[in-house]
């Protein structure tokens, strides 16, 4: 495994890192407590060493997994959490998230519910400092909440965090607010949706955002699977399954896109889960990815990407050539929900 460090710190991540959502949240199949464990302790065996969990998943679970997972090797681990959204009023308890299934929940960005959440994060990673704080979704009106951002220096000169991001989404999007927050509060990191199939805007953010020295987090690394490789024509996601809600082209589409990348591992020693990590790590920005991990084979597959060849320089101005033309694949443009409109952004500026 190899190793990255966020710009201007001495906070070192492992370059694969993994996110807790398919392990709290049920959206990715059901894992139970023992078997997330062992998938935990595997990966700290391989050299991951960053781990990012978010108040709402599973309701504090991904957090309270850590603590269980890692307890006694506090030291040896990066954590990483979100808040933002609030999980504790009569209307966001545990009942009513189940209830609401995929809905977003209110957010609430004023300082005093920001430090209260802090302080339950920590409470359930059993934990004096997170690494990596993230406010979780963050739109306009968190981006421009001077008081907010107050608060998160003296939670960092209070040494309960030690950096801070913003995380973007969850629809693919959200161009202009990340930038405004990269210009405007200059965070330690930001974590995106970016992958070789949905470039756009992960990009243009880190085009922004390298200059600046911040630190890219990925997350949808595989395109939500598509980039691993084992989907056909006939896969039929199960109950639950988010990607079960997805029209049929986005399958389909996606294969005959993914039917163009075989250059990425026909000789080359990779498979095209580690080709598509490969790309990601590709700029220097990247300090880590959050392939989403569900199985212990997936996992050794994606910890060994430290291990096979980069990407040439040939291989990405080919990637480049095929993004700029879709692939060759007409299809309805991608609808950016919950996101500003560059015209949206002009008049709120």
């Amino acid at each position: 495994m190899k190793y990255r460090t966020f710009p201007n710190s001495d906070v070192t991540v492992s370059e694969l890192g993994f996110g807790l959502w398919t392990l709290s949240t049920g959206w990715w199949g059901d894992v139970d407590q023992a078997q997330a464990i062992r998938l935990l302790h595997r990966a700290h065996d391989l050299g991951v060493t960053f781990y990012d969990a978010a108040d709402t998943y599973g309701n504090g679970k991904s957090e309270e997994l850590l603590a269980k997972a890692f307890k006694g090797r506090r030291g040896r681990v990066v954590l990483a959490t979100k808040v933002g959204y609030d999980i504790y009023g009569p209307d966001t308890h545990a009942d009513a998230q189940t209830h609401r299934g995929q809905a977003e929940l209110p957010q609430n960005w004023d300082p005093t519910y920001i430090r209260f959440a802090v302080e339950k994060c920590l409470e359930r990673l059993q934990t004096e400092v997170i690494d990596f704080l993230q406010l979780h979704n963050c739109k306009m009106d968190c981006v421009r909440a001077d008081a907010l951002y107050e608060e998160l220096g003296r939670l960092k000169s209070e040494g309960k965090i030690r950096l801070w991001g913003g995380a973007f989404g969850p629809a693919i999007g959200w161009l202009y607010e990340s930038i405004e927050l990269m210009e405007r509060r200059r965070p330690d990191g930001v974590q995106m949706i970016w992958n070789l199939l949905e470039q756009h805007p992960g990009t243009r953010m880190v085009e922004v955002g390298g200059p600046l020295d911040v630190g890219f987090v990925t997350r949808v690394t595989h395109s939500s699977g598509l980039l691993e490789g084992k989907y056909t024509a006939d896969t039929v996601f199960p109950e639950g399954d988010h990607r079960r809600h997805r029209p049929r082209s986005w399958l389909v589409n996606g294969l005959k896109k993914v039917e163009k990348l075989g250059f990425l591992t026909e000789g080359t020693g990779r498979t095209l889960g580690q080709a598509a990590l490969k790309w990601l790590l590709a700029e220097p920005k990247v300090v880590s990815n959050l392939p989403n991990i569900y199985g212990a084979e997936q996992l050794e597959e994606f910890a060994a990407v430290s291990d096979v060849p980069d990407l040439t320089a040939g291989e990405l101005k080919r990637i480049r050539e095929l993004y700029e033309t879709n692939f060759g694949i007409e299809e309805e443009p991608m609808k950016y929900k919950g996101t500003m409109t560059e015209a949206q952004y002009s008049a709120s500026s």
